[in-house]
């Protein structure tokens, strides 16, 4: 495990370090949110980085990543813990064919930790395993109710399982939540928390990160597609392109042997950049040849 850093910029070039190019209110946020031991709860539109964050904590801090990917109807059995009913029916068994008659005694013994089945929440605050950064990811998509669930976690850094009580964290997990903001979090779920929007990066910063991830990339052709993609992003579309499809679009054009940008180019792998056929239809033809039209005249 690696000392937390002492900076905003210890905290900046670790990030950058493992693949991550922050802005310097991003890393002040997380440099916080690691010094003063709050979660930090990330807000944006898909595809602008959240996730990622995190993986880079737990890549730049050499932490296990424990990651809880929410969805609709998910309960505390999925999240945090579950008994092991099959196993505890047994001891049940095995206990009265050795003559033991107290069934206080036998509810005692089948409530303990052997039994206990660890779901991401308690993985992470479970001091008898290494430290984590704890990922609840896309809050936003869980039940409103599923939230209460969490306060006790993020105030604590602690669980309390009724049959067998608290377990709490030798070393408080970094916790990293985000939302892609299809509804509101509650606002108890928030004052735990350090907020940070995380938008879309500017054109330089997005230069540097297909710099780093995608480097076999032609340097004019990566300008073009960055230049065209913060155009794209202007554009009344159903899903704007995220960072990782700006990866994946320089990235195919250079498996395709492109070097510089071309309207039949943008039309041939529009696929690759926008998602839905209502957006591909609306870019495809003039609208791309605009565009790439204007990256020219830019330079």
């Amino acid at each position: 495990m690696t000392a937390l850093p002492a900076t905003v910029a210890e905290t900046a070039h670790l990030l950058s370090s493992n693949g991550y190019i922050a802005d310097v209110e991003l890393a002040t946020t997380v440099h916080l949110a690691l010094a003063m031991q709050r979660p930090l709860f990330l807000e944006g539109e898909p595809g602008t980085g959240k996730t990622e964050i995190a993986k880079v904590l737990s890549a730049g801090l050499k932490r296990r990543l424990v990651r809880l990917q929410c969805y609709d109807g998910m309960d505390l059995s999925a999240a945090a813990y579950e008994w092991d009913h099959a196993r505890q029916l047994m001891a049940i068994r095995l206990a009265e064919a050795a003559g033991q008659s107290d069934r206080d005694e036998i509810s005692r013994d089948i409530y303990t930790r052997e039994f206990l089945q660890a779901r991401p929440l308690l993985s992470a605050v479970d001091p008898d395993l290494p430290p984590a950064v704890l990922l609840i990811d896309e809050l936003d998509r869980a039940d409103e109710p599923f939230e209460a669930f969490l306060l006790e976690l993020l105030a604590d850094f602690q669980i309390t399982v009724p049959e067998y009580g608290t377990v709490r964290a030798a070393t408080r997990p970094v916790v990293v939540l985000t939302s892609n903001r299809t509804r509101e979090v509650h606002d108890a779920i928030r004052r735990r928390c350090l907020y940070h929007w995380v938008d879309y990066p500017n054109a330089a910063r997005e230069r540097e990160i297909l710099a780093i991830k995608a480097p076999g990339v032609a340097d004019r052709l990566a300008g073009q597609v960055v230049g065209f993609v913060q155009r794209l992003r202007g554009e009344e579309l159903f899903k704007l392109p995220g960072v990782a499809e700006t990866i994946d679009w320089a990235q195919a054009l250079s498996y395709l042997n492109r070097t510089e940008l071309t309207a039949g180019d943008v039309d041939e792998t529009l696929g690759v950049l926008l998602k839905y056929q209502d957006d591909i239809a609306k870019v495809r033809g003039a609208e791309a040849a605009r565009l790439v039209t204007e990256v020219g005249a830019a330079g």
